[in-house]
């Protein structure tokens, strides 16, 4: 913990850490927020999907795009111009009287709009922390986006069922305004600027540790939403219990980030961790009883967040500088569609097999997370006693004196 200690004592570091999260708090919040509102509305859950789908399928197609958007005009102007849109139309489908085509379209607004916080502080890390710090930094992101999971669902739910859908959503919308007007003003914002890449867009993708990243970020994050989809499943949606097995597995993450942070990259890393949550999901599938996932799940749970750590870390050593922005937009389109799929999924079996399905789902895709960084280790850089950040752009850039 002495090594977190001082990392949070970099100047900046504990700040951006936090501004960042309360940017990206609405993400755990919207949607339950949107489902819980259409459903209300609407009168069908099928509605709900159907908007929620568009909603993730523009933040999928966005993810890469408006990251590289910032390479070309700046961090603030792409941050500020999505967060206005985005908050317009989150605050939009909240308080408007809307048919469900237009919900639909409203909700693919947001989703294109995303503000690109995930993939704009991933670069900014680099440049903040020496080398020796940065693998740590990125697995304490990792644990502390945990928070957002386990805290956003609880206050929408609160929210919603207490008060009202609308401020359900509103709560979401300040948050996402608030988080986002820290955030962009964050000192770091101004002395970092990404330099415009030279390449085509999606060539970053090609880049063997950037796909191996996307593909087992796609799978690790169909895993966990196969396991939220069997959880909920098994424990339906009135008592408390699903939320509390959820919360634990999201607990396991954190702790796992913190445990395993300062552990060096090597090129079985990935393999590695993705193997502790297989063995984990594999394993609660034995048994649809609380304290059995409970602890089963907590122990799946650990494999998360250092996965993620080193998904981050082998690809910001593996790209130019001018192309970490893209890259990291590949990694969240990855994970977004891993977490549509999963679900989907997850959902079939549910209802041809029962909650166990969901588990034998989620077990198959981390099974499959581990064969894959198996294979392809050649493409895993060796991180031990080497720098994980970007490969520097070699062309001066010009700048202009105030």
């Amino acid at each position: 913990m002495k090594r977190y200690a001082d990392l949070l004592r970099t100047p900046g570091v504990a700040r951006i850490i936090a501004a960042q999260l309360t940017a990206r708090f609405p993400s755990g919040m919207l949607s339950l927020a949107f489902l819980l509102h259409v459903e209300r509305e609407t009168g069908s859950y099928g509605a709900a999907g159907l908007v929620l789908a568009a909603t993730s399928v523009g933040q999928a197609v966005a993810g890469p795009l408006t990251s590289r958007f910032m390479g070309r005009w700046g961090m603030r102007p792409v941050l500020i111009t999505t967060l206005v849109i985005c908050a317009a139309s989150v605050v939009a489908i909240a308080v408007l009287p809307l048919t469900v085509p237009l919900y639909m379209a409203i909700g693919l607004v947001c989703g294109l709009s995303t503000p690109p916080v995930q993939p704009a502080v991933r670069t900014i890390y680099p440049k903040m922390v020496n080398s020796r710090q940065l693998t740590p930094l990125f697995s304490l992101d990792a644990s502390a986006q945990e928070i957002i999971w386990v805290v956003g669902p609880v206050v929408t739910t609160f929210i919603s069922t207490q008060i009202s859908t609308v401020w359900g959503i509103l709560t979401a919308a300040a948050l996402l305004v608030g988080g986002g007007i820290w955030f962009i003003s964050s000192p770091e914002l101004g002395r970092v600027r990404i330099p415009m890449s030279k390449r085509r867009f999606g060539v970053v993708l090609g880049r063997p540790p950037v796909l191996l990243g996307t593909i087992v970020g796609f799978l690790l994050i169909g895993a966990c939403a196969a396991v939220e989809a069997g959880v909920v499943a098994v424990f339906g949606h009135d008592g408390a219990e699903a939320g509390i097995v959820l919360a634990i597995f999201a607990v396991g993450s954190l702790a796992g980030g913190l445990l395993f942070g300062h552990i060096p990259i090597g090129p079985w890393a990935l393999a590695r961790r993705m193997l502790i949550v297989f063995v984990g999901v594999a394993v609660a599938a034995a048994a649809m009883e609380f304290w059995w996932l409970a602890a089963t799940l907590f122990v799946a749970g650990i494999g998360i967040a250092p996965a993620l750590a080193v998904i981050f870390a082998i690809v910001s050593a593996s790209v130019k500088f001018s192309d970490t922005a893209e890259a990291y937009g590949w990694i969240g389109t990855g994970q977004l569609i891993g977490a549509a799929l999963g679900s989907a999924v997850a959902g079939f079996l549910i209802d041809g097999y029962g909650p166990v399905g969901a588990f034998v789902a989620a077990a198959v895709l981390a099974f499959v997370g581990v064969l894959v960084p198996t294979i392809g280790r050649r493409w895993h850089p060796d991180l031990r006693g080497r720098d994980a950040s970007p490969i520097p752009d070699t062309e001066p850039v010009t700048i202009t004196p105030h």
